[in-house]
């Protein structure tokens, strides 16, 4: 379980986060969803100490992470940027560094073993040998999906992994996100801007509006209202299927 409690951050005199609080427990995948500039990745960030908040705190099954050494956040915590840098390491090589917080002198049998089998898990095995930049786009955000889950982490930060991504590999991507938390029992946080994916992917929904919580909760959550307020546009949810979406306009 992740507790994040009264979170605040500024920028010089400029607040971006103010008094962020809510709370996650195992094996559930959260949808962090708001307009550009409300404080999601910034949130995210905050959450594993790349940014160090002004106040505030995080936990990890009651563990508070400042408390924590790198090779310890590391263990419980791995995080996905919304854009990752191209190399010439191969697939295989960029999955294993995701065991660095585990290694002594160097990789182990275990190691090696963990990372080929995270890859089989998101279907990558046979690129294993491939350069990062050799891949598509898909490609890539599986490969960074696979070495934070090599971390065997307990909460597992994503942001915006589908924002470049084609509505066949945005649905595989949260699909493989989704089978990890209920597997693993990870507690996933993921930035998002498509509302109908959330709904489609995430058991949970974290609305913010200007650095600040603005309502949290189950798919219940997201109402017509909810979506004028937070976005500034009208919309409408209604129900096709067993699937709720949303309807702008």
């Amino acid at each position: 379980m992740i507790a994040v409690k009264d979170l605040c951050f500024s920028y010089g005199k400029r607040r971006i986060l103010s008094n962020v609080s809510f709370q996650a427990e195992d094996g559930e995948c959260v949808a962090v969803l708001g307009n550009n500039g409300a404080g999601k990745s910034t949130l995210i960030t905050c959450v594993n100490r790349i940014r160090k908040p002004d106040s505030g705190e995080v936990r990890i099954d009651g563990r508070n992470v400042g408390n924590m050494g790198r090779r310890e956040l590391a263990r419980n915590m791995a995080y996905v940027a919304q854009k990752n840098e191209m190399s010439r390491s191969t697939v295989f090589d960029c999955v294993l560094l995701g065991r660095r917080p585990y290694m002594g002198w160097g990789a182990s049998k275990e190691d090696v073993d963990k990372s080929l089998s995270v890859l089989k898990q998101v279907g990558m095995e046979e690129f294993q040998l491939r350069n990062l930049d050799e891949m598509s786009g898909g490609e890539l955000q599986k490969v960074m999906l696979a070495r934070a889950l090599v971390q065997e982490p307990r909460v597992l930060l994503l942001d915006e992994p589908t924002s470049s991504l084609d509505p066949k590999n945005q649905y595989e991507m949260m699909a493989l996100v989704r089978q990890a938390a209920k597997e693993r029992k990870i507690t996933v946080l993921v930035v998002l801007h498509d509302l109908n994916l959330a709904l489609r992917c995430c058991d949970r929904f974290f609305f913010m509006k200007e650095g600040r919580g603005y309502c949290y909760g189950d798919s219940g959550t997201v109402t017509g209202d909810v979506v004028e307020a937070v976005y500034g546009i009208r919309g409408e949810t209604v129900q096709v299927g067993q699937k709720k979406i949303v309807v702008i306009g």
